[in-house]
């Protein structure tokens, strides 16, 4: 499969809909478009039409049992694609759309079983970009929308992402910059009492617990044992994803005993020909470069203070493993509260069912 893909840049601040009509058409005609939202470029198609969404499968080697994403620009839109609002999700949608919160409901008879991986149920949401909601607009239908990567890569958060994974796959890219948020929404199930967070995003569990009350984390999301979701109700708790081609271990320790014994498994690693590389805070990335531990690339994520930096920075960190040809690659741990939710699910995909290196573990090395 080879297709001509139209680049189409554009100020994200101020999308021209002369630029955009183009892509609008396109998606009209069941082509696939790539564009920018907060959270990461999405890949979009007819949420409408069965045949569109399929080749978004095909486009990304996406499983077709992960469902997909809708988005719309204006709430009248969701009269076609759901039976029911519940309460909780009228609640969330007015505290939190347009933005990075996806809810979950009652899907219609409209909206093709390609789209919902044969569930009962469709996922929703109103994005936060200048640029996805004048496309949205001017195509005028909902458009369903992973992320614009090959499966199982690290999410895109730049034009030259995309760009990459996709150019001749799919019929034209949108370059609207960078995405803001960097991490995918928050996935929200309303079909059930308490509504129920599937994939952690940008809205947190506490704000949601602020606007909604109780609200339950799926007991996938607290499985420290790295196993997928046999039957996902959402996307993001299946497969390993997020992945560069480099082996991702996670540090999940004190700095001094990183510091302690990093530097011994680096050397080795490096004696038997291995490219290593550091994905961490400011803060970690110094201190190790002080004690001279020396890897081939250091991806410094930002400071510990400031999560939102290191969201927005996390998957271009990732991609960045590959760039530089990183064989190895060792990532910082940080606190699962507020943003760090999203940051470790993100990284433990990542990392998939590779060892999690401990305070004990790391003492027994």
């Amino acid at each position: 499969m080879f297709l001509h893909t139209k680049i189409i840049t554009i100020l994200a601040e101020q999308p021209d809909s002369a630029l955009l009509a183009p892509a609008a058409e396109l998606l009209k005609a069941g082509e696939l478009v790539a564009f920018p939202t907060e959270t990461v470029y999405g890949l979009g198609a007819n949420a409408l039409s069965a045949e569109a969404v399929k080749k978004i499968f095909v486009a990304k080697g996406r499983p077709t049992d992960n469902p997909l994403i809708v988005h719309i620009a204006k709430l009248e839109q969701l009269t076609e694609l759901v039976t029911k609002v519940p309460v909780a999700a009228k609640m969330a949608m007015e505290a939190f759309w347009p933005g990075p919160l996806t809810l979950i409901m009652p899907k219609s008879s409209k909206v093709p079983e390609v789209v919902t991986a044969g569930l009962a149920t469709v996922a929703i949401r109103m994005p936060d970009h200048p640029v996805a909601l004048a496309l949205l607009a001017l195509t005028n239908i909902p458009i369903a929308a992973p992320s614009a990567n090959l499966s199982g890569k690290p999410s895109p958060t730049k034009a030259e992402h995309v760009i990459k994974d996709l150019s001749g796959r799919v019929a034209a890219i949108i370059a609207g910059g960078d995405a803001t948020v960097g991490v995918e929404s928050t996935v929200l199930d309303c079909t059930v009492t308490p509504p129920m967070i599937l994939r952690p995003g940008a809205i947190t569990y506490e704000e949601l617990v602020s606007v909604l009350g109780e609200v339950a984390i799926d007991k996938s999301l607290l499985d420290k044992s790295g196993l997928d979701v046999l039957y996902p109700r959402s996307p993001g708790m299946k497969y390993t994803h997020y992945a560069p081609l480099a082996k991702i271990y996670l540090l999940n320790s004190s700095d001094e005993e990183i510091l302690a014994h990093l530097k011994v498994r680096v050397q080795e690693a490096r004696a038997e020909g291995l490219r290593v590389g550091l994905l961490a805070s400011d803060e970690l990335a110094f201190q190790l470069e002080r004690r001279g531990v020396e890897f081939q690339h250091i991806e410094r994520l930002g400071s510990r203070t400031e999560l939102t930096k290191i969201a927005g920075h996390l998957f271009h960190g990732l991609r960045q493993c590959d760039r530089f040809q990183i064989d190895l690659a060792y990532a910082e741990c940080f606190p699962e509260d507020g943003l760090g939710f999203a940051i470790m699910n993100r990284l433990s995909r990542a990392a998939g069912k590779k060892k999690l290196f401990t305070a004990e573990e790391l003492t027994l090395a």
